[in-house]
């Protein structure tokens, strides 16, 4: 219990009490649950919303409020990388630029187009809304395990991200996975092409990822949980859902 209160004040600012000993061995695993938890979260602002306003305007609301509870977190990442990786950079410059606090042209343009694919496709969700706002936010925090098993933390000189890079993840680390994926057996077919699209989201982020630094830092990771859900969110408001 205390490893998944530390991964709820870790990657939200939900008020959990005082903070307890910074262990990301422990914590990691736990991302997906604290992604379902915020997903139950969004799921009941939206029922409550829609009963007062229009689906584009609950779907708006439920954006702003995953925004708002995890501070910002992933997109500032979003904003970073997209400043980073953008054009032809030497891995040295485009780590260097991830660090900068101040946010480019390109940062900007790609927190709007992402905000604006999720609010998009959180507006298409008609069959199995809530349960798709359930497990979405819990596929894209489980994206996090994904890009910290497969590629390197990028910078030498430490980061916020280096000490979840200190053990190599192994299969138990995603155990607590299986909640979204057993939870989208209720989509019934459907449930295959979601996963299937969130493995393809996956693997096609980190072969750029490997492909532009060779690495991963935790704006990255950011931008990763943010690319997925803004994606998976886009995917299942085809009409097929």
């Amino acid at each position: 219990m205390k490893s998944l209160i530390a991964a709820i004040q870790f990657i939200t600012i939900l008020p959990m009490g005082k903070h307890g000993k910074f262990d990301p061995e422990k914590m990691i695993p736990f991302f997906p649950v604290v992604g379902i938890i915020l997903g139950l979260m969004v799921a009941l602002l939206d029922q409550i919303v829609l009963l007062l306003w229009s689906k584009p305007v609950a779907s708006l609301l439920d954006v702003l409020f995953l925004i708002i509870i995890t501070g910002a977190f992933h997109i500032d990442g979003l904003g970073d990388t997209a400043d980073g990786l953008y054009g032809r950079r030497t891995k040295e410059k485009a780590l260097s630029i991830m660090k900068d606090s101040r946010i480019g042209s390109m940062g900007i343009v790609a927190i709007i187009c992402g905000l604006s694919v999720k609010w998009a496709g959180i507006i298409g969700l008609d069959a199995y809304r809530s349960l798709l706002l359930i497990i979405i936010p819990a596929y894209a925090r489980g994206s996090i395990l994904f890009g910290m098993r497969f590629l390197e933390y990028g910078r030498s000189d430490g980061g916020t991200g280096q000490p979840f890079f200190e053990k190599k993840l192994t299969i138990t680390d995603f155990c607590w996975l299986l909640i979204p994926v057993l939870l989208s057996i209720l989509l019934g077919f459907k449930a295959i092409l979601l996963n299937l699209v969130f493995i393809i989201i996956i693997t096609g982020v980190l072969l750029f990822y490997k492909k532009k630094v060779h690495c991963i830092t935790g704006d990255m990771l950011g931008a990763m949980v943010e690319i997925t859900e803004a994606g998976l969110f886009l995917f299942a408001s085809i009409q097929l859902f």
